[in-house]
């Protein structure tokens, strides 16, 4: 027997809803779970700038290790103003640099965490956002208690190409920016410089790119000097400390 029009579209809008409500459904019963992992790996990749966390991939249960270690070296935490005067009310774990980049300077809501290594180093670790050639890059720079050298960096990336500029995220790349700095022998900020092949080397400021990635590393470079640019007023009230 032929269906009618009638039928059909009533079934068809019954299961449209029961289909809706099942996914509502698993959506908020999967909620809580994809929060705890983003919180993770969030934590996981502030670690991994002062070179932490290193038995990530060994342990049995990864959600505890990272709590674990993220309290043991993450000592405080705090957001300061482009002028480096510390916002009381916002906690820094909640701050997302994505959207405080599309801010104009004076409104930006900037992320400092601090980790202390082996009771007597203090490390600055300041969150990055970015845009590379086909998506955005990302990563956390820690730098020693002068403020002006980098201790350690971990980038990542959504979308930039295997082999070439997805590079950014491996260690091998990571490792050229360890001692660069970021402030030059007259005080001026000129943060680090991701070279070309025909560009000439800057001493202390500079690391090798990426074959074929220079694109994504343009990015990076440019995140950088973006976002700590904005931390330039704290990094030298800090520095005329030492």
């Amino acid at each position: 027997m032929k269906k009618s029009n009638t039928y059909i579209f009533l079934y068809a809008s019954v299961m449209v809803v029961i289909v809706a409500t099942v996914l509502s459904l698993v959506s908020t019963w999967l909620g809580p779970f994809q929060e705890r992992n983003i919180e993770v790996a969030k934590k996981t990749d502030i670690l991994k700038s002062v070179e932490k966390a290193e038995r990530v991939r060994e342990v049995d249960d990864r959600h505890s290790y990272i709590y674990e270690e993220y309290e043991k070296y993450i000592v405080e935490t705090y957001v300061i103003n482009h002028k480096g005067e510390i916002q009381d009310d916002i906690e820094a774990f909640d701050v997302d640099m994505r959207d405080e980049m599309r801010k104009p300077l004076e409104e930006r809501n900037l992320p400092v965490f601090v980790s202390l290594i082996n009771d007597d180093s203090y490390k600055y670790i300041i969150p990055m956002h970015g845009r590379g050639l086909w998506g955005p890059v990302f990563g956390y720079v820690a730098l020693n208690d002068d403020f002006n050298t980098i201790y350690g960096i971990i980038l990542d990336h959504e979308s930039e190409t295997p082999g070439l500029g997805a590079e950014i995220s491996t260690s091998g790349f990571q490792e050229r920016f360890k001692g660069k700095r970021l402030f030059d022998e007259d005080s001026e900020f000129i943060s680090v410089k991701i070279l070309a092949p025909s560009d000439s080397p800057v001493e202390g400021h500079s690391v090798d790119g990426i074959s074929g990635g220079t694109m994504t590393t343009n990015g990076v470079e440019d995140m950088m000097y973006d976002v700590l640019s904005s931390y330039e007023d704290y990094f030298r009230e800090r520095r005329k400390e030492q």
